[in-house]
């Protein structure tokens, strides 16, 4: 079993960062457990969003795209670190707008709101500046297609 804190240690960094795992991975340490680091996941990805993370497993960066939930990075993974539960949501990440958002500066922007396919990002009318964005957290899956088109990385995925 790899010791995440000790490695971080060594690294200069006393506590891991928290990875963001593929859809459907185990829970932490039995993501760990069986994850091999073959790859094979990030291969089947077709939106290529599943790159090399802190130790070599897979992590996922939402800034090359979104997760459209297919499940072929589950197919794909022998060890069976990656499962799919139909009872179990694909993850608990959800959107997050953060202050550098242009329309809380004073500017229109919707793209965010163009790009959701859940319809999960709305802009309510408000008096005296431009609508602000507010995420619906019932629609919101995760999915991750609002961040990279924002134009000044406001939205994250926690």
């Amino acid at each position: 079993m790899v010791d995440l804190a000790r490695r971080g240690f060594f690294r200069g960094r006393p506590r891991p960062r928290a990875e963001k795992r593929p859809p459907w991975a185990q829970l932490e340490a039995d993501f760990i457990d069986r994850c091999t680091r073959c790859n094979d996941c990030l291969k089947a990805c077709p939106t290529q969003i599943l790159v090399v993370g802190d130790g070599g497993y897979p992590t996922v960066d939402f800034s090359l795209g979104e997760c459209t939930f297919c499940g072929d990075c589950i197919s794909a993974c022998q060890p069976k670190a990656l499962r799919r539960d139909p009872e179990q949501a694909a993850w608990p990440y959800k959107a997050s707008i953060g202050e550098d958002c242009l329309p809380s500066q004073g500017v229109e922007c919707r793209v965010c709101g163009d790009f959701c396919d859940t319809r999960a990002i709305r802009f309510p009318p408000r008096l005296g500046g431009s609508p602000l964005p507010e995420i619906d957290a019932e629609r919101c899956n995760g999915c991750g297609g609002c961040v990279a088109p924002c134009p000044v990385s406001a939205i994250s995925i926690r």
